[in-house]
């Protein structure tokens, strides 16, 4: 064997070896199974459905297994953190600075996606110009606590000097807010950023403008319930960052997850600080919409 195959093969035979040691030193520091829910998911078969890859993908890296676990709604979520029910909960930022009202709490790694945000589109001949000119009109929202689709289109009414109860009709359209705005039922629509594309796309004869738009939301984070040990939580983070390209393809290799996750250049974060999830706070408090909403 020459001297350059002996290289390759020891830095081979260590990079190994270091990998299983992590792995090995997850196992060591963290309980096993650890146990996983999604606040967008119900029902046991469409859990397994959307993560089954993941948690295998999981289990290969760190060396524990990863349980998924069936919750029915947000609250039930929050709840399960509280009282150590299950260690990780894929949610949304709005659901994370809920959950922190009940109990401490970390992030494991959030999804980022550089164009998440909330945008206000009306029609293109719509004598709607800024912001204040909502006033007295109605507006499509999209779904109660949806962090781009309620909280921060409601945070900018309020911050153009509209009062969202009195100034302005706004109707909770959920998934027919698109429709609403085609159809001519509202006067604007309030949504995530991706909404105007898609209004464009399912309307192509009709001219549509931007009214407005927010800056870019933190990500989705994953939170992890901070009665974990910390050298668990961070021997975690530290093995899943190194192997994030293989957690990412698995986490995204089912449709449901491709759907949800997949969009521009989107990733997950290691290094998200949960301080930055203060502005979803900050926009709760200038919508005037309580934690617990």
């Amino acid at each position: 064997m020459n001297s350059l195959a002996r290289i390759a093969l020891t830095s081979a035979i260590a990079l190994c070896s270091a990998g299983a040691a992590t792995a090995q030193s997850v196992a060591d520091l963290c309980p096993s199974p650890l146990k996983m829910a999604d606040t967008g998911i119900e029902g046991m078969g469409v859990l397994e459905e959307a993560f089954a890859p993941f948690a295998t993908a999981f289990q290969e890296v760190t060396g524990v297994e990863l349980a998924l676990y069936s919750l029915s709604n947000r609250t039930a979520a929050g709840t399960a953190l509280q009282f150590d029910e299950v260690d990780f909960v894929f949610s949304g930022p709005s659901e994370f600075v809920l959950f922190q009202t009940l109990a401490p709490l970390d992030v494991l790694f959030s999804i980022e996606r550089p164009s998440y945000g909330s945008s206000f589109v009306v029609k293109a001949d719509s004598d709607i110009m800024t912001m204040a000119d909502l006033k007295g009109r109605t507006v499509a929202l999209k779904d109660v606590g949806s962090t781009s689709g309620h909280i921060f289109p409601t945070m900018m009414m309020a911050r153009a000097g509209l009062d969202v109860d009195s100034d302005v009709k706004v109707v909770m359209a959920g998934d027919a807010r698109i429709q609403v705005l085609i159809n001519g039922d509202v006067d604007a629509m309030g949504g995530g950023n991706k909404d105007y594309a898609a209004v464009m796309k399912q309307d192509p004869d009709t001219e549509y403008r931007l009214l407005a738009e927010s800056g870019r939301l933190p990500g989705d984070p994953v939170i992890m319930r901070a009665s974990l040990p910390q050298d668990c939580r961070d021997a975690l983070r530290a093995t899943m960052s190194a192997n994030a390209d293989k957690l990412w393809s698995a986490l995204t290799a089912t449709e449901n997850n491709a759907e949800k996750f997949l969009e521009d250049d989107s990733y997950m974060s290691f290094e998200t600080d949960p301080a930055v999830y203060d502005m979803v706070r900050e926009a709760y408090d200038v919508a005037g919409i309580a934690l617990d909403d």
